[in-house]
């Protein structure tokens, strides 16, 4: 059976007919063919959206319904969470305990959250001076949005854009990664099941002719993208071309500063958590680690040795710490890394190649890799890795570590790990990073916003950041005058 394309409604093959197949990373096997949407797919998507965004079924529905609405999908999501999290886990490979407990859980809350900000979208009344007037404003939806995910976390990011922007009263054409499409398919059988009139949420699968299209697309009003800085930075620019709005959340590269003060015990946990959930395919985990060099040996020591206990494996068995990595393409790419940290001079402390094992050879297995004597200018350093490598360095000083935590093109997020309170608010206020966590793993949660500086994007996500993103003000003048 080959999944279908949501359009306006109804679940369609693509235009071309042509398909595509999407693989369990745990075991490189087949896993399901999708339809491969392509640019009259795009069209017939943006048109349902359209038509939808302007159809009273949608239009004139009140803010209390469109909120009943959401919480229905969040309803929904809870019902069938244990289905979606190993539809999550076998098509991403993440481990089950993390489908299970982050990402399906989130997206609940997600809907939950901009179901109860669909009654409280507000304008204002303006001071105006112009006398015998009276001015106030208008929150609108902005029209059609597209909205464009990654494969690192498929089911919760679709859920983070989807809420907020039909909370707004916006219709949406929803474009998953090619390599994870399958949870964020259930999202829109969901959504129909749920009530949301037809075409308000279209989704289609498909490469990257299916997103550029997209983006390209005059009828698009607004395009929010979460993955790579390299097309984030070419989606921006075809954006230009017709100033259609752009939200977008990049790469990272989070340094993790270790004080002198801080308990190195509690920090090696939470690093290598923060480091390696999701198999480090995460654009928020914790990559560069700034010790104080008369702790540095211990840190490393203990981080590696660490490191070594934790058991990879196929993401469905729930003792699973670190699942595969997506694909073939992926683990090239971390292998290459790490082969590059070799070559510049660092040292390899542990780890350093594929995992191997009973239930591992087939999959996209990477071991847990640490480097140590890693210097500021080396690749592994500068950009972003997204697998399970972790790079040590050590300071000696407050100026010093601020000023190489940021030296980087990135400004996602980054952490503070001390006990002393003065020192983690200094720290926090130094930093240029969109999120400072202090002390703990990097947490996601629908009421705080989610965004970065610099190549890490543009625009907030989550928290009442995401109505403005969704939304456009207008100013209205009325005459009082007699």
């Amino acid at each position: 059976m080959t999944e279908k394309l949501l359009i306006a409604g109804e679940w369609v093959p693509a235009a071309s007919g042509a398909t595509s197949t999407t693989y369990d990373p745990s075991t490189a096997s087949p896993l399901a063919e999708f339809a491969e949407a392509g640019p009259a797919d795009v069209d017939a998507a943006v048109a349902a959206a359209r038509s939808a965004f302007e159809d009273p079924a949608w239009r004139d529905l009140t803010p209390d319904a469109r909120g009943r609405l959401l919480w229905k999908v969040a309803d929904l999501i809870e019902r069938d969470a244990a289905a979606i999290a190993e539809l999550e886990t076998r098509d991403q490979g993440q481990p089950i305990a993390m489908s299970t407990g982050v990402n399906v859980t989130l997206a609940a809350q997600v809907f939950r959250y901009y179901a109860g900000w669909a009654t409280k979208i507000e304008g204002k009344l303006s001071s105006v001076s112009v006398p015998d007037t009276l001015h106030y404003t208008r929150r609108e939806p902005l029209g059609v949005v597209g909205l464009i995910t990654p494969w690192n976390f498929p089911f919760a990011i679709a859920a983070w854009k989807l809420a907020p922007a039909l909370a707004t009263g916006n219709t949406v054409v929803l474009k998953p990664a090619e390599q994870t499409p399958l949870s964020t398919l259930r999202l829109g059988e969901l959504c129909v099941e749920a009530g949301i009139p037809a075409g308000v949420v279209n989704v289609l699968t498909g490469g990257p002719e299916a997103g550029k299209a997209l983006v390209a697309h005059r009828g698009v009003n607004k395009i929010s993208f979460t993955g790579s800085t390299e097309v984030g930075q070419q989606i921006a620019a075809a954006a230009a071309i017709d100033l259609k709005r752009v939200g977008l959340e990049l790469g990272g590269k989070a340094p993790s500063i270790i004080t002198r003060g801080a308990d190195i015990d509690a920090a090696v946990i939470g690093n290598l958590q923060g480091a390696l959930f999701n198999t480090g395919q995460a654009c928020g985990a914790y990559t560069r680690f700034y010790v104080d060099s008369k702790r540095a040996d211990e840190f490393t020591e203990k981080i590696a040795a660490a490191a070594q206990t934790l058991k990879v494996g196929p993401g469905l068995d729930f003792d699973t710490v670190l699942g595969p990595l997506v694909s073939q393409e992926q683990l090239d790419r971390v292998a290459g890394y790490v082969d590059g940290g070799v070559a510049q001079g660092a040292q390899l402390v542990t780890g350093g190649g594929r995992a191997s094992g009973p239930g591992l050879d087939a999959g996209y297995f990477f071991s847990p890799t640490v480097f140590s004597g890693v210097r500021d200018d080396m690749t592994i350093a500068r950009e972003e890795i997204f697998g399970p490598v972790l790079s040590i360095f050590s300071y000696d000083d407050e100026d010093e570590v601020v000023a190489r935590a940021n030296a980087t093109d990135y400004g996602l997020a980054a952490v503070v790990w001390t006990h002393d309170l003065t020192e983690a608010h200094r720290l926090a206020a130094r930093i240029q990073a969109g999120t400072v966590f202090v002390n703990q793993l990097p947490l996601i949660d629908p009421g705080a916003p989610w965004g970065g500086f610099g190549l890490s994007g543009w625009g907030r996500e989550m928290g009442t950041f995401a109505l403005d993103e969704f939304t456009e003000t207008k100013g209205v003048w009325v005459n009082l005058a007699r």
